[in-house]
């Protein structure tokens, strides 16, 4: 090679690394997200009454949402957010490793975000004297077994499928303790909790209007009777892993798995609080039970479903419903009962198993797991499908 062709091609080759060194970075610094554009923050509190103790008058009932609202507003409806139990609305905003939650994901598509904290939770302040003693506060083994590392203790047979959680989803890992940080006690009284986070979530409604609902576990069993109060103003109703039909469910492991646990917690099939039937059902009791003789697969609970003929949930029909299940969580053996007590009544709905959608290891906290921006973006496909006139698509 002659020398006066050394300087040119080391010139060209220094250019090809500098080229490839952008191509690098560029990825790097595209995956920062934009800063949100907000044009409005503020907060409503709907409900509430005052209830006479000890001599004083108290508030109690009420609901507090913080609301957010996009300066690039692309939908009618907003979306209201309510966790589920032993946390509060601290479990949509953020996750445990640093990531922008699910209600930064919304905002950046268009919608105006409401996020729920319960009646006696976070910011909707707890009355002792009104509601009881409070159940739970957290756990953090338990935490572990049932959400945060489920394949450790492999308690169900889709649990040792779990991948999706940040770090090891065990006491000390610093994202763990992030999490547990953010659990709180809940009101123990079931019937109680649910007739209060039902009627605070239709006074909430009657107050902002017309809403697309997102429920997550505890949250999901109210939510059936605000869609039924308030079908015209539920827009879309969005249950995530909402619970079990009529029975809770314990799970113990291979080989049993699952045991029905005594107690007929749900006597209206979905909801401890009257659901409208047709035929009507005046009383629980007319919405009788029935246990399947076989399960539909080894690894699935047997269903309860209404004794044939089944009554209609009249209500419910008039409602959009999308049920989404992570492939590793304690719902994946039980949802389907959802499913079919759902079709049975004549509710149309769609019921998403992420795993079916190319999501796979997703536990019970999706909202806090690694891929939780994915699991968005298919509840948003689905709006936007299915609400052509309230949710115009964004880049």
């Amino acid at each position: 090679m002659r020398r006066s062709h050394i300087r040119p091609i080391v010139w060209i080759v220094g250019l090809v690394f500098v080229a490839l060194a952008s191509i690098v970075l560029v990825p790097a610094r595209a995956q920062q997200p934009v800063p949100l554009s907000l044009a409005k923050i503020g907060h409503v509190v709907a409900g509430g009454k005052y209830t006479e103790v000890k001599g004083r008058k108290i508030m109690n009932g009420q609901l507090y949402a913080e609301y957010f609202i996009p300066s690039r507003q692309t939908s009618p409806y907003p979306i209201v957010m309510v966790h589920g139990g032993g946390v509060s609305g601290a479990f949509y905003m953020g996750t445990p490793d640093g990531r922008e939650g699910w209600a930064q994901f919304f905002l950046r598509k268009g919608y105006a975000v409401y996020v729920v904290d319960q009646p006696g939770r976070g910011r909707s302040a707890y009355v002792a004297d009104v509601y009881g003693p409070l159940g739970g506060g957290g756990n953090p083994d338990n935490l572990s077994r049932t959400q945060t590392a489920t394949a450790r203790f492999n308690l169900w047979p889709q649990a040792k499928l779990h991948t999706q959680f940040p770090g090891t989803g065990v006491a000390g890992d610093p994202l763990f303790d992030a999490h547990f940080a953010t659990t709180l006690p809940s009101i123990q009284n079931y019937v109680k909790v649910n007739t209060l986070v039902r009627d605070g979530l239709v006074a909430l409604l009657d107050k902002i209007g017309p809403a697309i609902l997102f429920t997550h576990s505890q949250s999901g069993t109210p939510s059936w009777a605000v869609a039924d109060a308030r079908p015209d103003l539920v827009k879309a109703l969005v249950p995530i892993e909402p619970g079990v039909p009529y029975y809770d469910i314990d799970f113990v492991g291979a080989p049993e798995w699952f045991k029905v646990a005594p107690e007929l917690r749900r006597p209206w099939g979905l909801s401890p609080l009257p659901l409208a039937y047709s035929p009507p059902a005046p009383n629980a009791g007319d919405i009788v039970p029935v246990e399947q003789e076989k399960a539909d697969a080894p690894d699935l609970v047997k269903c309860w479903l209404q004794k044939e003929p089944a009554r209609k949930l009249t209500n419910l029909q008039k409602v959009p419903i999308l049920m989404l299940t992570g492939e590793a969580s304690f719902h994946a053996p039980t949802d389907h009962c959802f499913d079919k007590l759902l079709t049975q009544a004549g509710v149309p709905h769609t019921w998403i198993k992420l795993q079916d959608v190319g999501l796979r290891g997703n536990g019970h906290a999706m909202q806090q797991e690694k891929n939780n921006a994915e699991v968005a973006d298919v509840i948003y496909r689905w709006l936007v499908k299915t609400l052509p006139d309230g949710a115009r698509k964004t880049p």
